[in-house]
């Protein structure tokens, strides 16, 4: 189709939306975030499941799967590639045998200071244009929104 004959489809009635507003705004994240964690070879996904398991060594599969928000036959497979790149160790539970406790090793905590360096700075990036006032709001308006609908669905 030549450029000319190209329609572009009017969201003007989206737009005033917060949730499709959200949407929008964390599409342009998201795709930076994948850039920044490109080189680090991590996704959205692994860098969550990696940030948490070194700010909570210890912490157990079924508590990974809750603070992320997702099903535990989906984390297993988190797990299994952050176990394979030696980023993470699996610790039987001495108490409860099914369980596994969750700590990160040397090499899983060195990308995690390297890979959360660049976080910073992709996020201080994408937010340059707002002033700190105004982040520390929208921060809290999304705090509010998620504990007033939590466990609603």
């Amino acid at each position: 189709m030549p450029q000319s004959d190209v329609i572009h489809a009017g969201d003007a009635t989206l737009r005033n939306f917060v949730g499709y507003r959200m949407k929008r705004a964390f599409n342009v994240v998201q795709a930076d975030l994948t850039k920044t964690l490109k080189p680090f070879d991590l996704r959205m996904l692994t860098y969550t499941a990696l940030v948490l398991i070194v700010d909570n060594p210890g912490l157990r599969q079924s508590q990974l799967a809750d603070a992320m928000d997702i099903e535990r036959p989906n984390l297993v497979v988190l797990i299994d590639e952050l176990e394979r790149r030696e980023l993470i160790v699996r610790d039987r539970v001495p108490t409860d045998r099914r369980a596994y406790a969750l700590r990160a090793t040397l090499a899983g905590r060195q990308l995690y200071e390297k890979a959360v360096a660049a976080v910073t700075l992709h996020e201080n990036a994408i937010l340059a244009d707002l002033p700190q006032d105004l982040r520390t709001a929208m921060i809290e308006a999304l705090k509010r929104i998620e504990k007033a609908h939590r466990g609603r669905s």
